[in-house]
C-alpha cells in the first residue's frame, strides 16, 4: 500500500485567522490542530484536510502551490471573488493576461490562488478546489504519481498532472522553467503512511523514487521530513 494525501499545510503566522479566511471561503467546518494551529474538514469528496500550523518565517516571494477554485457561471466565480475579498483577499498580479478569464487573488497572507471561470473542461467534475496547481518539472510529477499511486491524466509538452482514483481536486506542475526556491515552503504536503509499522518502509520506497530527508528540526517525532525531486518539502506521519 502507497501513503495518502493526510493534508495540505499553510505555515502562517496567525494560524487561526488564515483558517477562519479560507472556511470562509470554502465552507469547511474549523476544528483546532494538534500541532497548535487549526485544520479544515472537507465538507464535499475533496480526500484531505487543509492544516494551518504556526510558523515564525514570513513569506517570501511567489509560492509555487495554488488552489485553482472552480465556478460553475460568470455570476458564481463573481461571487466566490467578492466573497473572498469580503473575508481580506486582494487582487494581485502574477502575469496573467488580460485576455484570460481567471481571477488572481492571495489571502490575508498572501498566499496566491486563482478563482477559474466557468467552462474549464480540465477542471471538470473535480470539485470546488479543482486542482492544486503547482510549479514544477515532469519528473516531479512522475514521483508523485508514484509516491501516491495517484494515475496521471494529463502528460504532455512537460506538464502533467494526477487525479486521485477516487477523484477530487486535480494535482498539476507546469513544466520547466521552474521558479527559484524562495526559503522555506509555506505550503506542503503531508502524507500518512498505510499503518505505524510502515512508516519507515515508506520513507525508504519514497527514498528510491528520488525523495531526500531534510533535518527541519522536527527531532525524533512521529513525521519525518522529506523533499521532491524539486526541493518541495513535505512530511511522512504515522496514520493518526
Amino acid at each position: 500500500m502507497t501513503c495518502q494525501l493526510f493534508a495540505v499545510c499553510f505555515n502562517a503566522s496567525e494560524p487561526p485567522s488564515l483558517a477562519r479566511f479560507w472556511s470562509g471561503v470554502l465552507g469547511w467546518e474549523m476544528v483546532d490542530d494538534p500541532q497548535g494551529g487549526a485544520a479544515l474538514l472537507p465538507s464535499d469528496d475533496t480526500g484531505f484536510r487543509i492544516r494551518f500550523l504556526p510558523a515564525q518565517e514570513q513569506k517570501v516571494g511567489q509560492n509555487r502551490m495554488h488552489f485553482d477554485l472552480t465556478s460553475t457561471s460568470l455570476e458564481d466565480q463573481q461571487q466566490t471573488v467578492a466573497r473572498a475579498l469580503g473575508l481580506g483577499a486582494r487582487h494581485i498580479d502574477v502575469g496573467q493576461r488580460p485576455e484570460e478569464g481567471h481571477v488572481v487573488l492571495a489571502d490575508p497572507e498572501g498566499n496566491e490562488f486563482c478563482v477559474i471561470e466557468p467552462g474549464n473542461k480540465f477542471l471538470a467534475d473535480c470539485g470546488f478546489i479543482g486542482a492544486l496547481a503547482c510549479d514544477g518539472s515532469q519528473e516531479v510529477g512522475y514521483f508523485w504519481s508514484e509516491a501516491l499511486g495517484w494515475p496521471l491524466v494529463w502528460d504532455q509538452d512537460q506538464e502533467t498532472a494526477i487525479r486521485s482514483p477516487h477523484g477530487g481536486p486535480k494535482m498539476t506542475w507546469g513544466g520547466p522553467p521552474l521558479m527559484p526556491k524562495a526559503g522555506k515552503d509555506r505550503l506542503h504536503f503531508d502524507l500518512v503512511a498505510p499503518d505505524r509499522d510502515d512508516r519507515q518502509a515508506e520513507v525508504e520506497r519514497l527514498l528510491s523514487l528520488g525523495a531526500a530527508r531534510i533535518d527541519t528540526g522536527q527531532g525524533k517525532g512521529s513525521w519525518v521530513a522529506m523533499t521532491d525531486p524539486d526541493g518541495n518539502e513535505f512530511s511522512v506521519s504515522t496514520p493518526r
